[in-house]
């Protein structure tokens, strides 16, 4: 386990338990060692805990990547052909409905993030891991990076453009984020 200590201009101290499992401590410019040594100290039983469910949603998270093996040319290429069968439909229909044309899409297999907007470019990249949510989760990825075509951030009025054209926006989000953690029930 790394400790990494980061001053701050914050009134106190905090921490946080990273993705691999390393204690990140933030602490006020000036504070001593020895108060952030304390501090660490006594939340050695926090610590302990928090890291132990970093490292299980980090298990949930591989396990449910791991559905759709991507190791191999030919589960890449089968797994890239099914989800632009897939997203395509939905370009074709959204584009017209929003009003925006990508210059290109292109698919990875990303695990970081379900779709990438460069707004530059005004390109779009699909992951190909959106084989693995319901329709409903993958449209939603659809409009939301048509969305940046016309609003590059996350601010009121991107939220209003996802309202106007995908309502349910904040449904599929839930319930993406539901499914990767490993809570859905399969039936």
């Amino acid at each position: 386990m790394i400790i990494q200590l980061t001053y701050r201009r914050t009134g106190r101290l905090s921490m946080r338990i990273v993705k691999n499992g390393d204690v990140h401590v933030f602490a006020p410019i000036g504070m001593s060692k020895e108060e952030i040594e304390a501090f660490i100290s006594q939340h050695q039983e926090w610590i302990v805990e928090a890291r132990k469910k970093t490292a299980e949603r980090q298990k949930q998270r591989i396990d449910f990547f791991n559905q759709l093996p991507l190791t191999t040319k030919p589960q890449k290429v089968e797994a890239t052909e099914k989800v632009r069968a897939l997203i395509e439909p939905l370009i074709e229909h959204y584009t017209e409905v929003i009003g925006v044309i990508p210059s290109f899409i292109r698919y990875k297999p990303m695990i970081s993030r379900w779709g990438m907007c460069n707004v530059k470019e005004r390109s779009i990249c699909f992951s190909t891991y959106l084989l693995l949510l319901p329709n409903r989760c993958v449209e939603h990825v659809v409009v939301h990076e048509l969305c940046h075509l016309l609003e590059p951030s996350h601010n009121v009025r991107f939220h209003a453009l996802m309202d106007k054209y995908y309502p349910k926006w904040r449904d599929a989000r839930k319930e993406t984020r539901r499914i990767v953690k490993g809570e859905h029930v399969c039936k």
